[in-house]
């Protein structure tokens, strides 16, 4: 399965691999490893292109919209602009297939010869400057009585992820620490959050084929991979890019701090042990990683069995995920309580889910119809939306559909299902970047709600006498002290938090020693939100546009 619309350089000829570098090079102005839109606005037009032509080669090369275009899109884009001077119509299925692009040749390129000669010029004079003795500058002492200014290391901000990083440390992480939106939602975001590549994450009751599924994506085992028909994945693993193959335990993944995993150590050690980290070099996990979750069990046993918090851990991947994969069987329709728990836990990512009926060829097309409608009809109580959610059919494993059970309709059916979700699936990575800034907004907008809330429990509370009373009362009260901060700061009831978890959380603080609310704190994330977000995509978008 190809992910990425980038092509690799070793699929090029290796006469066109030295000279794709050299311009690479030439149209790098700063050297950062990156084209930057106005680096690639003066290099392509020596093609001559229309600049509608090269708006579409920007929008292929740079498909992950990432503001820049690396040395694979590069070299992507040079193809493009190949075959448009070629007279081809450019669009994304020229990189599926439809041309052998090993053998295309390079773009002509009026003056680049003058602009290769302009560099070496300058390179050798700046070569002869450096070999120039130039005298010592004699500098005069700083007076010992003058204050040193603290400086801050600048952000350089070269992309639409280090923009968020930016912002999210000067306005949205301050709020967020001063009315402790880490212990009430979610904990603080670190670099290693925003770098994380996509994930996608399977849910399911024990053999629904998780397992498997992720074994047929792949095309092979990953390293830690148990299948059978009991529950076998009694753990939460995480399988992932890495140069070597092997299993990394919980622990020492938490504490990496180039992991986005920092924020599962607050679910204990009891979890991490039952967590760890598949690496293997892999095209798939080169631009997605795969979550593999144990098999919701039934009855007290998903409760009193396991040590930690289940539904809170799927509650906190749900969030960091651009993709949940509810699997069911054919068999094992019956939404149990705790399943559906589980399916609760989701709330605020229902649109992240996508329904996978799985062993879908282990009934004839009559029973198949029958259990599409029983799986729509629970689904319809459980996930509180008011769109149909999406759901493939099929059979995902290795092994050849039973075409005996289900016919030639029901084989070209299984196919087409098999194949969009596996087009969903690639589309991920090139969607990575507007999910980030999705999930950013909808983090802003959550804390300043988590603030308001916090502020206006601190300002119901009494100045001195009869605290612990009022504190239980604003407590049992919590549903109808939420209703007061709606209405006074005109919010939409559906972004307010769980009541029942706020209030688990509320009980281990003083409410007496919470913040008063700080309007500069709540105007910087709205303009945040109004102004410095909408200006970050601008200056990141297709510089033809």
């Amino acid at each position: 399965m190809e992910t990425s619309s980038a092509i690799s350089i070793h699929t090029c000829l290796k006469e066109h691999q030295k000279i794709y570098k050299e311009w690479f090079n030439i149209a790098d102005s700063d050297g950062d490893g990156r084209v930057s839109g106005n680096d690639a606005t003066k290099f392509f037009a020596m093609s001559k292109l229309s600049r509608q032509d090269l708006k579409q080669v920007w929008a292929i090369a740079d498909s992950k919209r990432q503001g820049f275009l690396g040395l694979a899109e590069f070299i992507t884009a040079m193809k493009l602009v190949s075959l448009a001077q070629e007279g081809h119509e450019i669009n994304s299925e020229l990189l599926k297939g439809a041309i052998d692009m090993r053998n295309v040749e390079l773009p002509v390129l009026e003056g680049l010869e003058n602009v290769v000669s302009k560099q070496k010029s300058s390179k050798q004079n700046v070569d002869v400057e450096d070999n120039v003795v130039t005298q010592p500058q004699v500098t005069a002492k700083t007076p010992w009585f003058k204050s040193k200014s603290i400086i801050k290391p600048q952000v350089n901000v070269v992309t639409i992820v280090d923009g968020l990083k930016k912002l999210y440390n000067e306005k949205l992480k301050p709020l967020e620490v001063a009315y402790r939106f880490n212990d009430f939602a979610s904990p603080v975001l670190t670099n290693s959050d925003f770098d994380a590549k996509p994930m996608v994450m399977l849910l399911g009751q024990y053999s629904t084929g998780k397992t498997t599924f992720i074994k047929h994506l792949l095309g092979c085992d990953y390293p830690g991979a148990h299948i059978g028909p009991e529950p076998t994945t009694d753990r939460f693993v995480v399988a992932m890019s890495g140069p070597d193959e092997r299993t990394v335990p919980g622990n020492t993944m938490a504490v990496q701090a180039d992991m986005p995993f920092n924020g599962l150590t607050s679910f204990g050690g009891a979890f991490l042990s039952k967590f760890e980290c598949s690496q293997m070099p892999h095209p798939v996990l080169d631009q997605i990683t795969i979550v593999d979750t144990p098999g919701v069990l039934s009855g007290e046993k998903q409760r009193m069995q396991r040590s930690y918090d289940f539904t809170g851990v799927i509650s906190w991947f749900a969030s960091k995920c651009d993709m949940i994969l509810l699997l069911f069987d054919p068999h094992k329709l019956d939404i149990s309580d705790e399943f559906k728990r589980v399916i609760t836990s989701l709330r605020g990512n229902e649109d992240k889910i996508r329904v996978v009926l799985n062993k879908a060829d282990q009934v004839d097309t009559q029973q198949l119809m029958r259990v599409y409608g029983a799986l729509m009809w629970s689904l319809g109580k459980v996930l509180n939306t008011p769109e149909v959610v999406r759901v493939y059919i099929g059979s995902f494993n290795d092994k050849p559909i039973n075409e005996a059970a289900v016919g030639p309709i029901g084989k070209e059916l299984f196919e087409k299902e098999q194949s969009d979700l596996l087009a969903d699936l690639m589309d991920i990575p090139k969607k990575a970047c507007d999910r980030k800034i999705n999930e950013f907004v909808k983090r802003a907008r959550a804390a300043k709600i988590n603030a308001y809330i916090m502020s206006h429990l601190k300002k119901e509370m009494p100045a001195v006498m009869g605290k612990s009373k009022a504190q239980q009362r604003l407590m049992d009260n919590l549903q109808e002290e939420f209703g007061k901060v709606q209405r006074e700061y005109h919010l939409p009831a559906g972004d307010f938090p769980s009541v029942e978890h706020f209030k688990e959380v509320l009980g281990g603080y003083s409410i007496d020693k919470f913040e008063k609310l700080k309007p500069k704190m709540i105007q910087a994330v709205d303009d945040m939100l109004g102004y410095d977000i909408p200006d970050l995509l601008k200056k990141f978008r297709n510089p033809y546009e």
